[in-house]
């Protein structure tokens, strides 16, 4: 459905000095599917986005849109591409002067559409987003939640085939945000509309997407299926964002500042486990306690579920009582294939 080829953004700044906002970018989404492109505060996202419209024409590089190359269409071919490509935004860029209905019919406004035809379309439209009694009311009038869904509608409007978000969430509460997602996923499933969300919240990626782009300073830096994305970063800034989701982290800031939870003894060490899929069901901590004779103390946990698949992490304090039963313990979990790093270690101190 979306095909960029190549694509870079140069802006130019007060100094006349250039800036890469989106360098050399490949990347492709297929028809259906939820693509998250996530990225700390500059890292080009919201540019790379803006570009799939063209609302920011790229420097170099091709844009194709169902098959079709829009980079090179003329402005009137353009225009009407475009009315397949809705977006909503962060601050709703709703008409204060117009009621909701107004304001989703506006889009609607060149269609030749009579008007009953016009108002069975908005008010389907707010139906569909759980909005219609709100229909002659002024956005002034509603909750955060409430204008988004009302931007939502008015993005559906023109019937697209794409829907862009561009951090459609980040003004809303983590309820709203919530009820937002599965909105989304409920548009995404009964209309089979692509959507591509802009986010620097990895909660909104995890509850919502197939698959996921990073982008850092102006570059796509890893891509991947979600599940996969999360259970095995390959890139440092990956890794840093999935740690803001999770309290597992917190485990390297209390050893520097050598926190008393971190305190261990002789023949103990701190051991953060990563598990996934079959492995967290399993009764792992009771089965290596006994096999090994070895206490585990679980300072930290987490389990969640990413795409439909589980996910689970532990920071634990392992103590052997009798040498070697850390090592034979950890040696079993790696053949298990779960992911073992020893954070603090004080199995060889005198």
């Amino acid at each position: 459905m979306i095909v960029l080829e190549n694509v870079s953004k140069i802006f130019k700044t007060e100094k006349n000095k250039q800036l890469n906002a989106v360098n050399n970018v490949s990347l492709k989404i297929e028809k259906g599917e939820i693509y998250g492109i996530i990225g700390f505060s500059g890292a080009g996202k919201s540019t790379l986005v803006r570009c799939i419209n063209l609302l920011e024409r790229p420097t170099s590089g091709k844009v194709y849109i169902d098959g079709e190359e829009i980079t090179a269409l003329k402005p009137r071919e353009l225009r009407q591409k475009r009315k397949k490509i809705g977006m909503i935004f962060q601050q709703f860029n709703l008409f204060a002067s117009r009621t909701v209905f107004k304001n989703v019919a506006y889009p609607l406004r060149y269609r030749g559409l009579s008007k009953d035809e016009i108002e069975k379309k908005v008010m389907s439209l707010l139906e569909l987003v759980d909005i219609k009694e709100k229909a002659y009311v002024y956005p002034s009038q509603l909750s955060g939640g409430q204008k988004q869904r009302v931007a939502i509608a008015r993005a559906l409007a023109n019937d697209p085939q794409i829907l862009l978000c561009d951090e459609a969430t980040s003004a809303l509460d983590p309820q709203t945000t919530s009820s937002i997602l599965k909105l989304l996923k409920k548009l995404n499933e009964n209309l089979g509309i692509t959507i591509v969300v802009i986010t620097h919240e990895m909660n909104v990626v995890k509850e919502l997407c197939h698959r996921v782009a990073v982008m850092n300073k102006g570059n796509l830096i890893e891509e991947g299926d979600i599940f996969e994305v999360f259970s095995h970063p390959k890139n440092k800034i990956t890794q840093d964002f999935i740690d803001t989701t999770s309290n597992l982290s917190k485990i390297y800031t209390l050893v520097e500042e050598k926190d008393n939870i971190t305190k261990i003894k002789a023949g103990e060490c701190i051991v953060r486990l990563k598990y996934k899929k079959e492995s967290v069901g399993e009764a792992l901590v009771s089965y290596v306690s006994r096999k090994f004779n070895v206490d585990l103390n679980i300072i930290f946990g987490n389990v969640e579920i990413i795409d439909d698949s589980l996910l689970g992490g532990l920071v634990v304090i392992m103590h052997e009582k009798e040498k070697g039963g850390i090592t034979n313990t950890l040696n079993f979990l790696h053949e298990q294939k779960i992911d073992v790093e020893v954070i603090s270690d004080a199995r060889y101190d005198e």
